[in-house]
């Protein structure tokens, strides 16, 4: 039996949700214009805790998004999972940002998802997975070409917010655009931090680190 909040927050999209024994009890998001989760990331905590009826004692396990994306954003959320798991004294669990955008899809054997996360200029943050979500290639910080995915046989199933840089460049129909799904959410989190508690995956909370791929840059205001 395990209790487990689930915070996502490498995207603009602010998640939260709270899940027992990987059923999502309660879920608070919001993508805003801009990056809300400085403002909204502790209310949502504390109102997801609060509306199912329980306590912070009553937690098992923190489970946090470790990127790649935004690196305030998964700054903001891995400090805040990080400072729930020292106070508690409960175990921190890291999901890969990709992976959860593309469990928001399923797709036939055979078939492949590519989620794309907004990066800067015409890069997106992607990796392929196939039908059962095995990640097939390794995560990289792609330029966007005519050429982008063209060694893969089959349908590339595209979503995330990195998708739209894609589709004046890959219109084959092979390519199948989802253009509603976005974000990332805690939503699909749920069984997958349990599915990690109940194998003791778990990643040492003082020295785990966000995965930002690219160096952050700071851009300065004209």
């Amino acid at each position: 039996m395990a209790l487990i909040l689930n915070l996502e927050t490498a995207t603009r999209n602010c998640s939260v949700a709270l899940a027992k024994d990987g059923h999502m009890l309660g879920l608070n998001e919001i993508a805003g214009e801009g990056y809300l989760h400085a403002e909204k990331l502790h209310l949502f905590i504390r109102k997801v805790v609060d509306d199912a009826g329980y306590t912070f004692k009553d937690i098992d396990a923190v489970a946090v998004g470790m990127g790649p994306g935004s690196y305030t954003g998964l700054r903001i959320g891995i400090s805040a999972a990080k400072g729930i798991c020292y106070a508690l004294g409960i175990p921190l669990v890291a999901i890969d940002t990709l992976e959860l955008l593309a469990r928001q899809i399923s797709v036939t054997s055979g078939e492949f998802i590519a989620p794309l996360i907004d990066a800067r200029r015409m890069e997106a943050y992607t990796a392929l997975f196939d039908s059962q979500y095995s990640k097939i290639t390794e995560t990289t910080a792609e330029v966007i070409t005519a050429e982008t995915f063209s060694d893969v046989k089959g349908i590339v199933h595209l979503l995330g917010d990195g998708a739209a840089k894609c589709k004046t460049l890959l219109t084959d129909d092979r390519f199948v655009y989802h253009d509603d799904i976005l974000f990332p959410s805690a939503a699909q989190m749920c069984s997958m931090s349990h599915d990690k508690i109940k194998i003791g995956d778990t990643v040492d909370v003082a020295y785990f680190e966000p995965f930002y791929l690219k160096d952050f840059i700071a851009i300065k205001k004209l």
